[in-house]
């Protein structure tokens, strides 16, 4: 385990710079900010971070381009054009009085807000890059959050009782799946797919190893967790882990089978996930669901407000499943991974109601921004916990088949 943690840490220094996305500059701002740098320090030092980060970007594509590879080195050009336009706009709205919260004053202060309602990932930030500056802090952060999501897919898969070379399987198809790249990305994602699987490791504790305070425990911590990073993915894993206790209890008393111990517990705590969210959401007056509908329509809020925002979000999202599922169809991995997944889901029944749950909190996610040029499909990259978990488990019985006889040879018993 630790060996694979290495190797993929020692992987990423090829790629130290550049990982930026246009997020990315909020959450670093914000964790500069709450180190005791004032806003035009943190500016300062985003702007440099993101600028270097382009024009690393720039000197690599030219690097490779047949045509222009010969020609001068763009980066010191695109550098300076991209310190002007950033420090354009931040001087302007600074100017114009938002210096409000804890953020720079990228993007307008609607869509700022956003971002104030999401401290947990710069609180993470904070000590990276406090000790480390902020290249090599954020670079380190993300390592950090990666390596740990591969840590937790491997115990998940041992309180499942999987063997230790089936678990190892599933630490690396995290890292290798697009789980450790969207992980490795400096934004949210990297820790809701950790929480999210240290909700699982709650689960798997409670319905394998009966241990349902210690289980249910995680479960509470990881949901109160993933408010503070982005607490509309805590909203879906509650209400997912509540339908998924709920769908296995009608299931079993259906069919005039006793109870499994320990899911009413994870089906109660989901319950006060979900409804501590909405309660919590609505004191603090974090942004509504209106609201990010209204952001996403209207480019963040670069035009006015949609007069009819949820027809006009109900027409789009048709418009892009349709999309995503011929593109899809067109290059058919993620959904054979997770038809796979979901195989090898069925060999656990109650845990895989709880892992299909999960999974789905990934879809709900993408649902709530069915935007097709989001880098990535970042915010649908926790379904791929699916087949990272699931597909170990689908394995399982060839590994003990192959181990079983090994063993009995090495100890001189007839195989």
């Amino acid at each position: 385990m630790l060996l694979l943690t290495a190797v993929f840490a020692a992987l990423q220094l090829a790629n130290v710079t550049g990982r930026a996305t246009p997020d990315s500059k909020n959450y670093v701002s914000y964790a500069l900010t709450l180190s005791g740098a004032d806003k035009r320090e943190a500016a300062a030092a985003t702007i440099d971070w993101v600028c270097a980060g382009r024009a690393s970007i720039a000197h690599r594509a030219q690097n490779v381009d047949v045509v222009r590879f010969h020609a001068p080195d763009p980066a010191p050009r695109v550098l300076a054009e991209c310190r002007e336009q950033e420090w354009r706009q931040v001087e302007a709205r600074l100017a114009a009085g938002q210096s409000g919260g804890r953020t720079v004053p990228f993007m307008p202060e609607r869509f700022m807000r956003i971002f104030e309602a999401r401290p947990g990932y710069p609180v993470f930030l904070v000590p990276f890059v406090t000790l480390f500056g902020v290249t090599w802090g954020v670079w380190a952060a993300s390592v950090v959050v990666a390596c740990a999501g591969g840590v937790l897919a491997f115990l998940v898969l041992r309180a499942l009782s999987v063997p230790v070379p089936l678990a190892l399987t599933g630490q690396a198809l995290f890292l290798v799946l697009p789980c450790g790249t969207t992980a490795m990305r400096p934004m949210t994602e990297g820790l809701l797919l950790a929480l999210t699987l240290a909700a699982l490791w709650g689960c798997a504790l409670v319905l394998e190893e009966r241990r349902i305070r210690a289980g249910v425990a995680v479960v509470a911590v990881a949901l109160a967790a993933l408010f503070t990073v982005k607490h509309s993915q805590a909203l879906f894993l509650g209400l997912c882990l509540a339908a998924a206790g709920a769908v296995l209890a009608v299931r079993r008393r259906w069919r005039a089978v006793p109870p499994v111990p320990g899911v009413a517990a994870l089906a109660a705590a989901g319950c006060a996930g979900l409804l501590g969210t909405v309660l919590l959401a609505g004191l603090l007056r974090h942004p509504s669901v209106s609201e990010s509908v209204q952001d996403l329509l209207t480019d963040h809020f670069a035009r006015p407000d949609r007069e009819r925002p949820w027809e006009e979000f109900l027409q789009l999202q048709g418009n892009f499943w349709m999309e995503w599922l011929r593109r899809q169809l067109w290059e058919p991995l993620f959904v054979a991974a997770l038809a796979a997944g979901a195989l090898g889901a069925r060999r656990r029944p109650a845990f895989g109601a709880f892992l299909v749950a999960a999974a789905c909190t990934g879809i709900l996610n993408q649902a709530g921004h069915p935007d097709i040029n989001i880098w990535g499909d970042r915010l649908i990259t926790l379904a791929w916990l699916l087949p990272v978990l699931g597909v170990p488990l689908l394995l399982e019985p060839v590994a003990r088949r192959v181990v079983v006889p090994v063993q009995a040879t090495a100890v001189g018993v007839p195989s």
